[in-house]
C-alpha cells in the first residue's frame, strides 16, 4: 500500500517508519528542509530505541522516502496520515493551526479519492473541520468531484517502547463515519493485528475522545498516588505498600500507580489541559481534572520544599549532583519535565548543578541552559564536591549504584530521591540522609 504521513515528529516518524517496516511504500513529509535532509543522511530528530536501525533500513531498501513536497508524497497514495503538533494555547485548549493547515494543503494537491487520517491528538469535532478545509480548497478549484474520507485514528505510543507499541497493539481506534473508510483502515492495519483483531471502530467523535481521555485517566491515577504520599509521609504509612495492595486488586491493577515527582512530556500536560478546556466549553466544569493539573504541580513544589527543608532557604554556595533530566528514561524528551521546574526553583535560590542524563543533555541545554549548571558525561561525575543528589529520572543504570563510591565523592551523604528507587531503611543503614516520596 501507498501512504504518506505529513509530520516527522515522534508520532509521524514511528508510524511512518513502521509501516514501512511492513512492505508499505511510505513518504514521510515535513516542511522543515534541514530536519528530511538530516533523515536522508540517518540523523534522527528524536531518541527512541530501535527507531534509528528501522529508518536506516527501509530508507536504504526504497520503501521510506522523506520529502518536504506534500503534492508528491501524496500523489499516488491512498492515505495521508496527518501527524503534526497541536500544543496547548494559551488558554489551554489545543492549537489546530498545523493540523488544518495541512488538511489545506491536502486539498490543493488533491487528484483523487484519499483517505485523510487524523493521527495527531486532536480534541472532538476536528475530524469534520478538517473535512471542512479540505472541501473548500477543492471548491476553490473546481474539484468537487473529488472524494475523500475524513477518520480519527489516534496514537497510543510510549515513548521508550514506541516500535514495540506500534507493531504489537493493545488495540487500534478507528472512527469512521462511513464502511469504506473503515475497511481500508482495517487492511492497512492486518498486518499488526494477525494474532488477534484488537481493531474497534466507532463513531469519529468517539475516537477522537478516547485518546484524551485515556491519557487524562492515566494522568488522574498519577495524581491520586502522589496525593496520598503526602498523607503517608505525615501517618508513617508507606505509599509503597499502598500501592502493592490496591495494585494486587484486580479491578485497579498495577500500571501508572507509582508516586513521585508528576508527569510530564508532551501528552499528559497538554491532554489534560485540552480535556479540561473541551468540557468548559461544552458547559461542564471540569472539577476531577483541574485537581490533577494541580496536583501534578505541587508534587515539584514539594519537593523543591523537601531540599530546602533540609538546606535551608539560602542555596547559594550549594551544589547539586543531578541524575536524570528527561521527563521519563528511554527518551530524549524534556518537554515538561519535572526537572525543569526542580532545577529552575532551586536556581533562584542560588544553587549550582552538576547534572547527567545518558540521552538529554543537549535538549535540557537547549530548555534550561548553561547557568550554574554544568553538563557532565557519568554519573558519578555528577557527585563530586556536591552537597546533595537529586534523582529526577529512573534511568536503569541509577538503581544498584555503587553506594560507597557514592558516599566518598559527595560533601555529605545526602539524596532527595524523586522516583523512589532505593528502599529507606537500607540507606539509613548506610549512613544517607534520604528523603523519597511517600515513604519514611
Amino acid at each position: 500500500m501507498k501512504l504518506a504521513v505529513i509530520g516527522t515528529g515522534y508520532v509521524g516518524l514511528v508510524t511512518g517508519t513502521c509501516f514501512a517496516d511492513m512492505g508499505n511504500d511510505v513518504w514521510c513529509i515535513d516542511i522543515d528542509e534541514k530536519k528530511i535532509e538530516g533523515l536522508k543522511n540517518g540523523v534522527l530528530p528524536i531518541y527512541e530505541p530501535g527507531l534509528d536501525e528501522l529508518v536506516k533500513r527501509n530508507y536504504d531498501e526504497g520503501r521510506l522516502r522523506f520529502t518536504t513536497n506534500l503534492k508528491e508524497g501524496i500523489a499516488e497514495s491512498t492515505y495521508a496520515f496527518i501527524a503534526v503538533g497541536t500544543p496547548s494555547d494559551e488558554d489551554g485548549s489545543a492549537d489546530l493551526q498545523h493540523v488544518l493547515d495541512v488538511a489545506r494543503q491536502i486539498g490543493r494537491c488533491l487528484e483523487k479519492y484519499i483517505v485523510i487520517v487524523d493521527k495527531s491528538t486532536v480534541p472532538v469535532g476536528t475530524a469534520e473541520k478538517v473535512r471542512q478545509a479540505v472541501r473548500e480548497e477543492l471548491d476553490k478549484q473546481g474539484k468537487k468531484d473529488i472524494s475523500f474520507d475524513v477518520v480519527s485514528n489516534p496514537e497510543f505510543l510510549k515513548e521508550g517502547n514506541a516500535v514495540e507499541d506500534f507493531i504489537k497493539p493493545d488495540r487500534v481506534i478507528i472512527g469512521a463515519d462511513n464502511a469504506r473508510a473503515a475497511d481500508l483502515m482495517r487492511d492497512l492495519y492486518s498486518t499488526f493485528v494477525r494474532k488477534g483483531d484488537r481493531v474497534m471502530t466507532m463513531d469519529i467523535p468517539s475516537a477522537e475522545l478516547t485518546k484524551y481521555a485515556a491519557n487524562a485517566m492515566l494522568a488522574t491515577r498519577i495524581s491520586f498516588m502522589n496525593e496520598l504520599s503526602h498523607l503517608c509521609e505525615a501517618s508513617g504509612a508507606d505509599i509503597e505498600s499502598v500501592r502493592r495492595g490496591i495494585g494486587s486488586d484486580s479491578r485497579i491493577g498495577t500500571a501508572f500507580l507509582y508516586a513521585g515527582i508528576g508527569y510530564g512530556g508532551s501528552c499528559f500536560p497538554k491532554d489534560v489541559k485540552a480535556l479540561i478546556y473541551t468540557l468548559k466549553d461544552f458547559g461542564f466544569d471540569a472539577k476531577i481534572l483541574s485537581a490533577v493539573e494541580e496536583v501534578n504541580k505541587e508534587q515539584r513544589r514539594a519537593f523543591v520544599s523537601k531540599v530546602v527543608k533540609h538546606m535551608g532557604e539560602n542555596l547559594s554556595g550549594k551544589t547539586f549532583a543531578v541524575w536524570g533530566l528527561a521527563f521519563k528514561p528511554q527518551t530524549d524528551d524534556m518537554r515538561e519535565a519535572p526537572a525543569i521546574d526542580i532545577i529552575t526553583e532551586l536556581r533562584k535560590r542560588g544553587a549550582s548543578f552538576k547534572a547527567y542524563d545518558p540521552i538529554a543533555v543537549d535538549n535540557a541545554r537547549h530548555i534550561i541552559g548553561d547557568e550554574k549548571i554544568e553538563y557532565v558525561k557519568n554519573n558519578y561525575d555528577t557527585l563530586k564536591g556536591a552537597d546533595a543528589l537529586l534523582l529526577l529520572t529512573e534511568w536503569h543504570h541509577f538503581r544498584k549504584p555503587d553506594f560507597d563510591k557514592i558516599k566518598s565523592l559527595m560533601k555529605a551523604p545526602v539524596i532527595f530521591d524523586g522516583r523512589n528507587q532505593y528502599e529507606p531503611a537500607k540507606m539509613k543503614e548506610m549512613g544517607f540522609r534520604y528523603y523519597s516520596i511517600g515513604r519514611n
